[in-house]
């Protein structure tokens, strides 16, 4: 087996068993609040993570080099995880994943003010196909919008603009402080809002926290080792098969089917998506690849971001 095959598998089985993991969630979420879930599938995954962080050997600080960058990342990194959560809550599996996928496409659009990228007619016009896809996904006017939506699209771009920080501080700052003042801003904040919004769980309940923390870090670790094995332009199109997934698990668990509408805007957006990822991968139009560079799979913020892992490691 090629390495390139073989990273593209072990992508396909990491974004699976997120798409299991985004399942949890949504079960959770008809019973408790986005920032409950949160807190509790952050806390139970701490462990897991406190570990990989005990074995960076590199001398240095936890003060940051930028710390208002710092600051305003874990901000976005706790609004895209709650916002994320409670979208998942509420709409259907496959919409969700249809405002998510656009990402990319906001990621290269706050490169250009943030990074200084210069976006060409072919990635400018990628961009604005797929963003005609997620308003054939949404059809404002048409189909009734839900606030989850507009929560849905708080996430996609609050994670693209976390995704463009790390791009631009990242060779500046320590991998472990870019992991963990996200999560320390996640624990204090989400826990700030307990006395408020939590309710008592049953001991099912609790369990299914955990395993949302386990299969994120399972996910995460088959995720590393698919870009360790392959490029990123053969890894990073296979987060689109959870879409797949979300026409399986929507129906089974849920009840749910992919409308004609939803079915074609996400086409096109994963059609630009894609086209962009390629586009990236070709040394002499990009100077920055911000999505490319963009390993994780942001939008529910639990565990560190893959290139900083990927990147700790390397140190």
């Amino acid at each position: 087996m090629g390495p390139n095959l073989k990273g593209a598998l072990l992508a396909l089985a990491a974004f699976g068993i997120y798409a299991t993991h985004d399942v949890a969630i949504k079960v959770l979420g008809s019973e408790y609040s986005a920032f409950q879930i949160l807190f509790f599938s952050g806390l139970l995954g701490f462990p897991l993570v406190t570990i990989m962080l005990l074995s960076d050997r590199t001398d240095g600080n936890l003060i940051a080099r930028h710390p208002w960058w710092s600051v305003t990342r874990a901000l976005t990194t706790v609004t895209t995880g709650a916002a994320a959560f409670y979208a998942f809550s509420v709409l259907p599996l496959a919409q969700t994943y249809a405002i998510f996928f656009a990402m990319p496409l906001l990621i290269t659009l706050l490169s250009i003010p943030m990074l200084g990228e210069h976006v060409g007619i072919r990635r400018g016009m990628a961009v604005l196909v797929g963003l005609i896809g997620v308003m054939i996904v949404l059809r404002p006017g048409q189909a009734e919008l839900q606030f989850g939506h507009l929560i849905g699209l708080c996430a996609a771009f609050s994670g693209a603009l976390n995704s463009v920080i790390v791009r631009k501080i990242g060779t500046a700052e320590r991998s472990a402080v870019l992991m963990l003042y996200p999560m320390i801003a996640t624990f204090f904040l989400t826990g700030a809002t307990m006395p408020f919004v939590y309710r008592p769980m049953e001991m099912e309940h609790l369990a299914l926290m955990g395993v949302i923390a386990g299969l994120g870090f399972v996910a995460a670790m088959l995720t590393i080792a698919a870009y360790r094995t392959a490029p990123a332009v053969i890894v990073a199109p296979m987060q689109y098969s959870q879409i797949l997934w979300a026409a399986v698990y929507g129906t089974v668990f849920f009840e749910e089917s992919i409308d004609m509408w939803t079915m074609v805007g996400t086409a096109v957006i994963i059609a630009s998506g894609v086209y962009i990822v390629l586009r990236e991968g070709t040394p002499t139009v990009s100077k920055n690849s911000p999505v490319l560079s963009n390993k994780s799979r942001a939008e529910t913020g639990l565990m560190p971001r893959i290139g900083l892992l990927l990147r700790r490691g390397s140190d």
